[in-house]
């Protein structure tokens, strides 16, 4: 398949909601406050690119390759990152809303979620060694046979991890972090 290159190139204000895109490479392409919810990208790449600010909601990213790829401010309900190409996987999330997205089975190795909410995304069986979650909320966040390895979960809350489960040998949590580490023994944790 031929793609067609878009390189250095800074896109603003695209409302693109509800459409197909495939066949294209985008290599230090910026978005800005662009629409992109219920989009199909599936089978695009991306590299060395930055969204800000835009609405990603239920995008379709298919066998997309995604390589240093920033997220910021972006509104991203819904994505199925598990559906990208592994090869390369890399991605970073700051201040976006990742509520019910799926990284299942993700190598993902020192990425970075930093102020994002997380409700009720999947990460089971991913990689996340090394990874940072700073300030992130993690109600109903799945994570199963997923590798937290020296991950650092010290400034965000509400995650409920089981150890028996997970590997989180080397990870870094807070201590008002504990209870959602023994949520399945029913243990109630008091201050004294």
């Amino acid at each position: 398949m031929e793609f067609i290159v878009n390189e250095d190139k800074v896109f603003e204000g695209l409302d693109h909601a509800e459409k197909t895109t495939t066949g294209r490479e985008f290599q230090s392409c910026t978005f800005k406050k662009c629409d992109f919810s219920n989009s199909n990208f599936a089978g695009n790449k991306f590299v060395d690119c930055v969204f800000d600010g835009c609405n990603l909601s239920m995008m379709r990213l298919q066998n997309s390759f995604l390589n240093n790829v920033e997220f910021y401010n972006c509104k991203i309900l819904g994505v199925n990152f598990s559906e990208c190409q592994n090869l390369l996987f890399s991605v970073r999330f700051e201040n976006c809303i990742l509520d019910y997205a799926s990284f299942m089975s993700k190598k993902m190795l020192n990425t970075k979620f930093i102020k994002s909410s997380l409700k009720e995304t999947t990460f089971s069986m991913a990689i996340l060694t090394g990874s940072t979650f700073e300030q992130c909320e993690l109600s109903g966040t799945v994570f199963n046979r997923t590798d937290l390895g020296g991950a650092d979960f010290s400034t965000s809350y509400n995650y409920n991890i089981d150890p028996e489960l997970n590997n989180i040998r080397k990870a870094v949590f807070s201590a008002d972090g504990i209870p959602g580490l023994l949520t399945k023994h029913q243990i109630k944790i008091v201050h004294g």
